[in-house]
């Protein structure tokens, strides 16, 4: 089994329900759940500030499945859980389910680049994911709390609401 880390979010409707079901569907996939991060509450970042905030988690998973099979089931996941193909990007969403790092794989495809390529610069992905791994580095050994030290203490707040998912 290789071991990885998936993003979770949800800005609608119910959005601790939303994460608990992606955890729920995920081992129906080839995806078993190990560890969640708790949860948190986020303000958006990217393309559309204009919305509600998130709730994110990360969870520690493992799993058979390559890099790209690995991102077909966390679509499914999405699709599954009511989110459309071809929304508005980084617009609300029911449901993201995010290939975040594969063990220490460096991967690129027209579908998927890991690590993510995002891990670095979103307070919102390294907080879970240094709650579930506070030593955890990049496969080229950059050092995840450096990152988000890095970031400083401005912008994409990141407050803990919940207790992990599993």
């Amino acid at each position: 089994m290789t071991p990885g880390f998936l993003g979770l979010g949800s800005n609608v409707g119910d959005r601790r329900g939303h994460l608990e079901a992606a955890v729920r569907e995920l081992p129906a996939r080839g995806v078993k759940v190990v560890a969640s991060s708790s949860v948190y509450e986020t303000e958006p970042v990217g393309l559309v500030l204009d919305q509600r905030d998130f709730y994110n988690a990360c969870v520690r998973v493992e799993t058979r499945l390559g890099p790209d099979e690995l991102l077909m089931a966390c679509k499914e996941v999405e699709q599954a859980l009511g989110r459309q193909a071809g929304g508005m990007r980084h617009g609300p969403r029911a449901i993201d389910v995010d290939v975040l790092l594969l063990d220490s794989l460096v991967y690129s495809s027209q579908r998927l680049n890991l690590p993510h390529p995002e891990v670095v610069s979103r307070r919102f992905v390294l907080v879970p994911l240094l709650e579930l791994d506070p030593e955890l580095t990049l496969p080229h050994g950059g050092r995840l709390a450096d990152a988000l030290a890095a970031l400083g203490g401005a912008g994409q707040e990141v407050r803990r609401v919940g207790d992990p998912l599993v």
